[in-house]
């Protein structure tokens, strides 16, 4: 019971603070299955994460989109986050004997992932639990991975902001009327 407060208590202070601090990181992934990864934060708490990789126990090549729920814990460059999306994969030429003929498709599914990460200066450092399942094709109908990326930062928010805020400053110059919207009258 006292663990159910501390992750209730942990949930509800997380929405009160701002749980992503980077805008786009990319870098590599290993675990059941091996790739590259690169993560955009599409609004406060929302990423999209688009995963490429090879697996170590299947002969196939996947490319997984994900949108990601991101919840602060204790600060700001903890979080813990799930989401959910499409997986397609392709499968390596694997050759058919005449006694057992091969009828396998490529893989397409949903894929499913929850995990925890943690901002270390320019770095993402993640891990995380990806169940798929496989709406056809693929070797079999349900599998899961677990991986460890590592990302670098390459767009932090507060370089972000600061070119949003230079944009807005340099069409305020060129436009002064357009934000005074008392004086369009004139």
């Amino acid at each position: 019971m006292k663990k159910l407060f501390v992750v209730a208590f942990a949930f509800l202070v997380s929405n009160f603070i701002f749980s992503q601090s980077y805008m786009t990181a990319g870098g590599l992934r290993a675990g059941t299955d091996w790739g590259l990864t690169v993560q955009q934060r599409l609004t406060k708490n929302t990423t999209f994460e688009g995963i490429v990789q090879s697996s170590l126990q299947r002969e196939e090549l996947m490319l997984t989109a994900l949108a990601e729920r991101h919840y602060a814990l204790v600060f700001r460059g903890l979080n813990i986050y799930m989401g959910a999306g499409l997986h397609k994969g392709w499968l390596a030429n694997v050759q058919s004997s005449e006694l057992v003929p091969l009828e396998r498709k490529d893989p397409f599914g949903l894929t499913f992932i929850g995990g925890a990460e943690m901002k270390l200066g320019r770095f993402n450092i993640s891990y995380d639990f990806k169940p798929a399942i496989n709406i056809f094709g693929g070797e079999k109908k349900f599998y899961t991975q677990t991986g460890a990326s590592v990302r670098y930062i390459f767009l932090n928010n507060k370089v972000w902001k600061k070119k949003q805020k230079a944009k807005r400053k340099k069409k305020r110059k060129e436009n002064p009327k357009d934000w005074q919207f008392w004086k369009k009258g004139d």
